[in-house]
């Protein structure tokens, strides 16, 4: 949406609490807090969405980013007890037939298995496995950097480092120095949840606290691990909650200027202990993805999770503020999948999602784990009719 529409919306009837927002919106100003609960209570989707897409257009342009890359969970037996979670298992269930524990070898020989492609990044997330502690995945990265030197290495949440650190018996610097002096690059945002205390006490009480996690990423970009960051939406947890989960995302970014992307994360009720939760709507996702893109000025990426919100509500959210969505990934993430996620084997060529993104009239853009540019893929597989969305 253009600046002339966007003031065309300012001298329509609309409420005059969201044309302040436009106007600050326009004057490249920060909203408050208030303002940002303001959005979710008084905002309609159209408004919100041509904010967030005046935004996005003004960062970036059409340019959609997307990277090559693959999955490994070396494990979902788990310590923690998550009551959202569908993926892990206690220790005690580590017989049950979903339930697994990777090998060094087998994790090694997954990396080793992609020998020859073109894939940028390997992300390493799993259960927290009291058997699995800081030396030994220092270890395999290692390990991994011996078989593919070139590749990024974004492993471990901030509930896991947090575990392995106490385990360890070393502090999160030390920790964090240790994996990247054995080849860590950098962060993903999981275990963030949602960082309102009262909430975080009812669904997963025994993680890291929120102050652990943001604690635990600030050391990570001061000592040159960049990160991101997410946020699980639409559960138990109200509007107040969401803004300030962003809004404390938002102080740590003006602190390190160390997170790369934003990820708002669905919540899916299948096979967990919060069940009875119904799903929020596509509409509701949409206009969340809006207001994340208002609200963090100061994250300069959005990404649009496609394995958890499928394909269709992915390349839509692109004209709500997303301008990011994540990448090629192998059909090794399991995460989301078992909690009812539209993509129980996600898994695209970079032809698909060139396509994809080409379909709502965006630009493919392949990234590396940072954001340098790899290669423009405007004129690539142009072999067939692309219709708008």
């Amino acid at each position: 949406m253009s600046l002339e529409n966007i003031n065309m919306l300012l001298k329509s009837d609309i409420d005059a609490d969201l044309k302040i927002i436009a106007q600050k919106v326009i004057n490249r100003e920060r909203i408050s807090f208030d303002e940002g609960v303001t959005l979710y209570k008084k905002g309609e989707l159209t408004f919100v969405g041509a904010l967030a897409n005046y935004i996005r257009e003004r960062k970036h342009g059409d340019n959609t980013y997307f990277n090559k890359n693959f999955h490994v969970e070396p494990t979902n037996i788990c310590v923690f007890d998550c009551k959202f979670c569908a993926y892990s298992k206690l220790l005690r269930a580590k017989t049950d037939y979903d339930a697994w524990e990777l090998t060094e070898e087998q994790i090694v020989d997954k990396v080793k298995s992609y020998e020859g492609t073109a894939v940028t990044e390997v992300h390493i997330v799993g259960g927290v496995h009291p058997k699995m502690g800081l030396h030994y995945f220092a270890n395999i990265i290692k390990k991994i950097k011996e078989v593919r030197p070139d590749i990024h290495v974004k492993a471990f949440t901030a509930v896991e480092l947090e575990y392995m650190c106490r385990k360890a018996k070393v502090s999160y610097r030390e920790g964090l120095q240790i994996l990247k002096d054995h080849g860590q690059n950098s962060l993903p945002g999981g275990g963030a949840e949602i960082f309102a205390e009262a909430i975080r006490e009812e669904i997963c009480k025994d993680k890291c606290t929120s102050d652990q996690w943001l604690e635990i990423h600030q050391t990570a970009h001061e000592i040159g691990m960049p990160s991101n960051a997410t946020m699980l939406y639409g559960h138990i947890e109200s509007f107040e909650d969401r803004i300030d989960h962003m809004n404390r995302l938002r102080e740590l970014q003006d602190k390190t200027g160390g997170f790369n992307t934003f990820i708002p994360l669905k919540y899916r009720n299948g096979n967990n202990q919060m069940s009875y939760v119904s799903e929020v709507s596509v509409v509701e996702d949409l206009k969340n993805y809006a207001i994340a893109r208002i609200y963090m000025d100061n994250f300069p990426h959005l990404k649009a999770y496609w394995p958890m919100i499928g394909r269709d509500t992915a390349q839509i959210s692109l004209s709500f503020g997303v301008n990011d969505i994540d990448g090629t990934i192998d059909d090794t993430t399991k995460i989301y999948s078992m909690a009812g996620a539209e993509e129980q084997n996600p898994a695209m060529t970079t032809e698909q999602l060139v396509k994809m993104i080409k379909q709502v009239n965006r630009k493919p853009v392949e990234r590396d784990s940072v954001y340098n540019i790899i290669k423009d893929y405007t004129n690539e597989f142009e072999d067939e009719k692309v219709a708008a969305y």
